[in-house]
């Protein structure tokens, strides 16, 4: 057998055509000089319309030298706009330098050509369409339409008619509208119903306006209290196959359609401002209630998807289909391996009295009963043995597998399947998730989809050994929350040490990514702006909480929503809150080069940011305890650990043994604090993420990435005396403000002043300087040195 089929491969190797690849050097040539041919096209199609009647006598003359066109580009220009645009489309010529520049500037940025065939096809369509519409109104052969345009008209007249032509081309533009536009009869109705709202709301806004200008001046002197709210309006199925004598097995494979991510589109409303003057009244409970029933009646709820409106989710066509994912059969192999199974337990005269296989991507699960009487302890210390006799890499036996009274023997099999990060998200377990942050890690032993919520974790721990899998995991989870989550609602805080991982989701920093304000890029590579960053967010962490203490909620989720319901007054300081994921590549370096100083803030945030939407991930290709210490494991109930070397890693990482089993190539353990889940990871390659992040990238954004708050380190402080002169206007008003709440803090002084964060890190610079407060000290409060307002002012008089 072995020899027919070497005998076929050199048979069809010997068939193969010889294939012609072009480098990206000859792509850049050949797309510049289809870019430049495209312009000069049109230079000489514009020109044509005014001296093409001059330059008629010349077409013959091509090749003397002697005789000069009045088209802007000469002789050439009028022969190819002659051939375009009267012998050919008129002014629909136009399209074809259109059509060839698109193509150059594909070729030039080396971008996927799979759309240009359908460009030029309905390029074409539309040419002729409008060579024929233009040759209908000429009497004669004209440069409306072009000799095509003109032909073609008195073809079809003759044949049916004038009205027949009006017909057919009126045919045409609707097929055009409906298959190549998208414009459909219920498209026209609802846009026609979102016009007729939006002009309602409109209505309705200028005639509060116009009550609130009604108010006299004894009652405008009375309304002490304005409330002026700037709201942006809306804007599994197992194979369970019982092995007994024929040993059949079947597989339900898990149903995985081609779903679009599609998400239901946001109601705009033009009125994106409202203040509304509010008479001050002794219950001051139920105002706010009533002013945001008020608010919510007339304008909905407040939707921070509304700055990006028109943002378009990924979709699926973006990522790779490695085939159907179903799961090939080997029927021989499975025979195999069960008898060698049995046949290894008889030797060690344990007995079974059941048998059955359960068939993953990877790894196939047997899952075998003992006879009475077997103690599980001796299969399990019968490993290598089993290993041993089915000559396979990577055999796990888990005795017993929780919440059954069966032992499993997990074997990999020959021939691995592909789990698709597309079948993955296509899967309706994924579609139809209700999480916070939902991630598609893969497939389990049973083929099922495996979707987590990021948000319940709250935290979690990767490792494995170099080329195990690590990084397709993380870009497995960013990919997993780009597809289910707007811009508003999450943003990104990416560590990369090793400057190559992350790099790809730069494109999209103005819509997902956070940083520091003085920061030039979002991702991060210098270990002492990782520091700034990790402390930067335990301030982001505290000022939350501040929020939330004032909201009078406990979470992110009940805060974001009582927000959304216009309870919250942005003047208070209150605004929506996106969840905020820290991806740290390569924790090992961090802790080498900063130990302590990296290590404190992260165990900071992992004990108290979940409650405010800041859940961390950090990976690691040493998981040994001097990198995880006891406080970072500690804080990290879900662990990912990939391939490692050793036992001791695994434990290190799992706390039981099992991922130094695993085979490699995308091969996990997962865990969050109870039982151990082998998964197969899901396949996303680096050219997938680059087009996700194109496509992100391409649409319209933010005008700059989310900034988190500043960071002065502690050898940043001023130190130094600040002159009187150059002393902010607010600076008395801010030293009271201090004084009389006995916390100097900036964040206080932007509640209580209304300012921006830039404006009171200065300001407490110079409270510093005059010795009103304290040296810095973290992410805590700076003591304030000045005990009540009589010693404030003795202090300011002295000066």
């Amino acid at each position: 057998m072995a020899k027919k089929k070497t005998k076929t491969s050199k048979k069809s190797s010997s068939k193969k055509l010889p294939s012609f690849k072009v480098s990206n050097q000859q792509k850049i040539i050949f797309g510049s000089l289809l870019m430049l041919i495209s312009i000069a096209c049109v230079i000489a199609f514009i020109s044509f319309f005014s001296t093409w009647q001059q330059d008629q006598s010349l077409l013959k003359e091509f090749g003397d030298r002697q005789a000069e066109a009045k088209n802007w580009l000469n002789k050439f220009g009028a022969s190819i706009s002659h051939l375009f645009i009267y012998k050919g489309f008129g002014i629909a010529a136009f399209i074809f330098p259109v059509l060839l520049f698109q193509t150059g500037f594909c070729l030039f940025l080396n971008k996927s050509s799979k759309q240009l065939i359908n460009r030029w096809f309905w390029g074409i369509i539309v040419s002729i369409w409008l060579a024929i519409f233009f040759g209908f109104f000429a009497d004669d052969a004209p440069l409306l339409g072009g000799v095509v345009g003109f032909e073609m008209n008195d073809f079809l007249r003759a044949y049916i008619g004038v009205i027949g032509v009006v017909l057919l081309l009126l045919f045409v533009f609707i097929t055009y509208c409906v298959a190549r536009l998208g414009i459909t009869p219920q498209k026209i109705k609802s846009l026609f119903l979102t016009t007729q709202e939006e002009f309602k709301a409109a209505f309705k806004s200028n005639k509060v306006n116009a009550e609130a200008e009604t108010n006299t001046a004894e009652q405008q002197e009375e309304e002490t209290k304005t409330a002026a709210i700037n709201y942006a309006t809306d804007a599994d199925t197992t194979s369970d196959v019982d092995i007994e004598n024929s040993f059949e097995v079947k597989i339900a494979e898990e149903e995985s359609p081609a779903v679009s991510t599609k998400h239901p589109s946001n109601t705009e409303v033009k009125d994106d401002e409202l203040k509304i003057e509010v008479e001050k009244v002794e219950e001051e409970k139920e105002e706010p209630d009533n002013l945001s029933d008020r608010l919510v009646k007339d304008f909905g709820e407040f939707d921070p998807k509304l700055a990006l409106s028109n943002y378009k989710f990924p979709t699926l066509e973006l990522l790779n289909d490695y085939g159907s994912g179903s799961i090939t059969i080997n029927q021989e192999e499975l025979e195999e391996n069960k008898n060698r199974i049995v046949d290894t337990l008889k030797n060690y005269k344990i007995d079974i009295s059941q048998i059955k296989a359960t068939i993953g991507p990877t790894v196939t699960l047997y899952e075998i009963v003992p006879a009475a009487g077997v103690r599980i302890s001796k299969i399990k210390n019968l490993e290598d043995d089993i290993a041993l006799s089915l000559s396979a890499l990577g055999i796990r036996i888990i005795a017993p597998i929780p919440g059954k009274g069966t032992i499993g023997i997990e074997v990999p099999n020959k021939k691995s399947t592909i789990v698709s990060m597309r079948s993955v998200i296509a899967a309706k377990k994924f579609q139809n998730a209700e999480m916070e942050l939902p991630i598609a890690f893969g497939k389990t032993i049973s083929n099922e989809t495996f979707v987590v919520d990021l948000a319940k974790m709250p935290h979690l721990l990767m490792a494995g050994a170099t080329g195990q899998g690590k990084s397709v995991g993380l870009n497995a989870i960013l990919t997993s929350l780009l597809y289910k989550k707007h811009p508003a609602e999450v943003k990104f805080v990416l560590v990369d040490p090793k400057k190559v991982e992350l790099t790809l989701f730069n494109k999209i920093e103005r819509h997902f990514l956070a940083k520091l304000p003085d920061s030039e890029e979002a991702i991060i590579t210098d270990n002492t702006k990782v520091i700034n960053t990790l402390n930067s967010l335990c301030i982001e962490m505290d000022n939350r909480y501040e929020l939330l203490k004032n909201a009078m909620v406990r979470n992110i989720k009940e805060y974001n929503a009582k927000f959304k319901a216009r309870k919250l007054n942005p003047n208070d300081g209150h605004q929506f809150l996106p969840y905020i994921v820290l991806v740290i590549d390569e924790f090992a370096d961090l802790i080498m080069t900063a130990g302590k100083e990296v290590e404190t803030p992260i165990a900071r945030l992992a004990q108290l940011a979940r409650a405010i939407g800041i859940h961390l991930i950090i990976a690691t290709q040493r998981p040994s305890v001097n990198v995880i210490t006891g406080i970072i494991k500690a804080n990290f109930p879900a662990r990912v650990a990939f391939r490692v070397t050793s036992k001791i890693d695994s434990r290190t990482i799992l706390d039981s043994p099992g991922a130094d089993q695993l085979i490699g190539r995308g091969d996990m353990l997962y865990t969050q604090g109870n039982d151990l889940t082998r998964l197969q990871c899901a396949f996303v390659d680096t050219p997938e993420v680059e087009k996700i992040t194109d496509y992100i990238g391409g649409q319209r954004a933010y005008p700059d990435a989310h900034l988190l708050p500043e960071y002065v380190g502690e050898d940043s402080g001023t130190g130094v005396d600040i002159d009187i002169s150059e002393r902010d206007a607010l600076f008395r008003e801010a030293a009271e403000v201090i004084v009389i709440a006995q916390q100097g803090s900036a964040s206080l002084l932007q509640r209580k002043l209304k300012l921006g964060y830039n404006r009171a890190g200065r300001i407490i610079d110079q409270l510093e300087a005059a010795g009103i407060v304290g040296p810095f000290e973290g992410s805590k409060a700076r003591q304030v040195l000045v005990t009540d307002m009589a010693a404030l002012d003795q202090l300011l008089s002295n000066e």
